[in-house]
């Protein structure tokens, strides 16, 4: 590899840091719920809104990152991003109130926001032509790398904090887990902060300030001499010719000759969220519990979530090309629909019945004698269940100490819903997770590209917040089953969407793509 070729990659490596905290920062949470419903005493919705006020107003900084970065710099936007990781991180760990923590995970969001608009912006930026995608991917490979370390520290956390130590008392790691889950995010945060003082401005934001020496010398040892004064001159032309050209507003989004192509951006990027994917990374502890398997397997089975959704993230990026975009969809809106359903059958067909000797072999932080009034009583759904042990031992109780009656209750088979979980997380890894951005560049004309990603972006996150928000509140009002069961629904909607309305893009250039979608809009 040249050693231009070796800069670049090592500045993208620093930059795509940004994607690892923010996948870290999104699903780290997925471990908390279990802590802090009981310590807070919160509602579902709170709970809800405990986990999804990140992604709230990461979409809102969403909005504002890219006009930011334009005034200030990628860099120094990134500066910020990874300053307010490690700001979130420590105030989420010493939060003393539920309020305290969402205003922690608010700041972190706002991180999130930044780093997911501004870092892959970066990287296209310094790199060379023929390693752009390449290099543009280290960043969304991050982000699922993030969320698998997130999975992993959690885990890690969770045995450490069993272990009868000095050193786990003096750190207060058994009594105060949650919070060492959350804190430490901040180490890699104050790395990716530190780091990006080894990185250059962006060559085309030093330009776009009318600072050329600089930018020559940036691009100088990033592509070579010549190189570098073949894309300023490239550079400076471009911005000279969009001078002249009439600034692209949001009523132009309306416009009858993009209906066809925002439909299909939109309707992808509610797919994407609503078929239930966050309700699975943020909240996969509490799912693998519904099985009954204790609260180590769950976080156990946790990390085998992560470690699919990497691998299959890996082979979606080797697929892309070759195989199609279009079937990717549909391979993998078919493997969502039919793994939610056969969640939603798993759960249905549980039943739930306490017996003595499990009661017995409780270990409960509450008096366990009321429940022995409800021995060999059958409940057919979770919802039954649930109330009957609130009713018993009161809810704040039955909430704190679920896991442990569901384990001993109920009568399920653990292996299918694993196996549907880990499904379903392949399925969606391998299409519309990493499809639906790369369909998100391909589709827009060029003149409305940029605000048209943006839009649907902002679609994506919000869908995104509402299911976070709601997932708890549904598992309580709802059920498993049934929830699983709508997600199912979605995603064969969804399905049928991708065969009737998608388009293929692969080995069109962007200027064929353009004619021939605004032409079928017209």
């Amino acid at each position: 590899m040249k050693a231009t070729n070796t800069q670049s990659v090592r500045i993208a490596s620093i930059i795509a840091l940004g994607g690892f905290l923010m996948g870290f920062d999104a699903s780290v949470i997925s471990g908390v719920v279990r802590f802090i419903e009981p310590e807070f005493g919160l509602t579902k919705l709170q709970l809800g809104w405990a986990v999804g006020s990140l992604t709230l107003t990461s979409t809102l900084a969403m909005l504002f990152a890219g006009r930011l970065s334009d005034h200030f710099g990628r860099r120094n936007v990134l500066k910020v991003a990874a300053a307010l990781y490690a700001v979130s991180a420590l105030l989420s760990a010493i939060a003393p109130t539920f309020t305290t923590l969402v205003l922690a995970r608010m700041i972190g969001g706002l991180g999130v926001g930044a780093s997911l608009i501004i870092a892959p912006m970066y990287i296209a930026e310094i790199a060379p032509p023929r390693l752009r995608g390449r290099l543009v991917s280290i960043n969304q490979l991050n982000i699922v790398i993030g969320i698998s370390v997130a999975f992993f520290s959690n885990y890690f956390l969770l045995q450490w904090a069993r272990l009868d130590t000095p050193l786990v008392q003096l750190l207060l790691i058994d009594t105060h887990t949650w919070r060492w889950m959350l804190g430490v995010e901040a180490l890699p945060a104050i790395l990716y902060f530190v780091g990006l003082y080894f990185v250059p401005m962006s060559p085309r934001w030093q330009i776009m300030k009318g600072q050329r020496e600089e930018a020559l010398q940036t691009l100088g040892a990033l592509v070579g001499p010549e190189e570098a004064q073949k894309q300023l001159a490239a550079v400076v032309q471009s911005l000279q010719k969009n001078q002249n050209r009439e600034k692209v507003r949001p009523r132009d989004l309306l416009h009858p000759y993009l209906r066809y192509v925002l439909v299909v951006g939109v309707v992808l990027a509610i797919l994407q969220q609503i078929t239930g994917i966050n309700a699975v990374f943020f909240y996969a502890p509490i799912i693998f519990e519904q099985s009954g398997i204790g609260t180590d397997a769950a976080f156990m089975q946790a990390v085998l979530v992560g470690l699919i959704n990497l691998v299959f993230t890996v082979a979606a990026m080797l697929l892309i090309d070759r195989v199609g975009r279009k079937p990717l969809l549909l391979i993998g809106m078919t493997g969502i629909a039919i793994t939610m359903s056969l969640l939603s059958w798993g759960f249905g067909a549980a039943t739930y019945q306490l017996d003595a000797q499990g009661i017995d072999a409780l270990e409960l932080s509450v008096d366990v004698a009321p429940l022995y009034a409800l021995t060999d009583v059958a409940y057919a759904s979770d919802i039954e269940f649930k109330r009957a042990m609130a009713g018993a031992l009161g809810a704040e109780a039955a909430a704190a100490n679920e896991s442990a009656l569901i384990q001993a209750a109920i009568d399920i088979n653990p292996r299918l819903i694993l196996f549907a979980i880990l499904g379903f997380v392949a399925s969606f890894a391998i299409s519309i997770g990493p499809v639906m951005w790369v369909m998100f560049s391909e589709l827009f004309p060029l003149r409305t590209r940029g605000l048209a990603i943006s839009f649907a972006g902002f679609v994506n996150s919000l869908v995104s917040f509402l299911v976070q928000l709601v997932f708890p509140w549904e598992l309580a009002a709802i059920g498993t089953s049934l929830t699983f069961l709508l997600y199912g629904l979605f995603a064969a909607v969804g399905l049928i969407f991708v065969w009737k309305m998608v388009p293929e893009t692969k080995n069109k250039s962007l200027e064929e793509l353009e004619a021939q979608l605004i032409k079928k809009s017209s």
